[in-house]
């Protein structure tokens, strides 16, 4: 049984261009001093917020599924294979799936706020293949309703949203005062819970926002709104995979 909460003071942190863009970072490089390091298929996860519009260059990836999930105001995406800037709005997702190499910028307007997360999908299959990229919309995602609780399927049963790394679901939801929330869970599953506005208790631990919680190991995972408008982003992923992590390769 574990549950483990990291604040956001036990996050890493991260700026662009002079802080005009601000970062903490649950899951961060090893310079970024992250209480947490990469596990599961998830290895690397920031929240960026724009103190005023602001780009970030140009820069490439590899291998990862980099995808940005956007929580609040407008972000611009170009790549090399697009080579055009394309919108998305609050709720939107993007995946880029890096492959043998792809380079791409990023603007975000001033307020705007988004969830960069890269996943290992296996880089010994990724690395060959060429890059890909897709933008979802948040009207494609399926939503489900119940009292006091609403339940949006990003990743996962019903969602168009497509990626190469295996066993992930991701889940946002949005809960009133004294709502309640539960999910099974299985003993081969890791829960990555981040709460983005409200108070909460999960599994019997009081959250803020900015906290990131880990829960390994538990039979459920129980979700209780202290707040009204209190927002749960969270991800599935398994505990154990059938491929060796950059990060385990890494540091073999």
């Amino acid at each position: 049984m574990s549950v483990r909460i990291f604040s956001k003071e036990k996050q890493g942190r991260g700026a662009f261009n002079g802080g005009e863009i601000v970062e903490n970072k649950p899951i961060g490089f090893p310079q970024d001093f992250s209480a947490l390091r990469p596990y599961s298929n998830l290895f690397y996860w920031a929240h960026a917020r724009a103190v005023k519009d602001s780009t970030i260059g140009l820069h490439p990836h590899r291998g990862f599924e980099i995808c940005s999930f956007v929580l609040a105001g407008e972000i611009r995406h170009y790549d090399t294979k697009l080579r055009e800037w394309r919108p998305l709005q609050a709720g939107d997702a993007q995946i880029i799936r890096a492959g043998s190499g792809i380079s791409h910028s990023e603007w975000m307007g001033q307020g705007a706020e988004m969830f960069q997360i890269w996943f290992d999908p296996d880089l010994n299959k990724t690395l060959p293949q060429p890059a890909s990229y897709d933008d979802y919309r948040l009207e494609q995602f399926p939503v489900h309703i119940g009292e006091g609780v609403s339940v949006r399927t990003i990743v996962g049963p019903g969602s168009p949203f497509r990626m190469d790394t295996p066993g992930v679901q991701v889940l946002t939801i949005r809960l009133q005062a004294g709502a309640q929330y539960r999910l099974q869970a299985a003993s081969e599953q890791v829960f990555s819970a981040y709460l983005v506005r409200g108070e909460a208790k999960f599994n019997g631990y009081e959250v803020r926002p900015s906290d990131f919680v880990l829960l390994a190991d538990e039979d459920a995972f129980n979700m209780e709104a202290l707040t009204d408008d209190t927002e749960v982003f969270l991800i599935i992923s398994p505990a154990v995979l059938g491929y060796r992590t950059y990060e385990q390769l890494r540091s073999a």
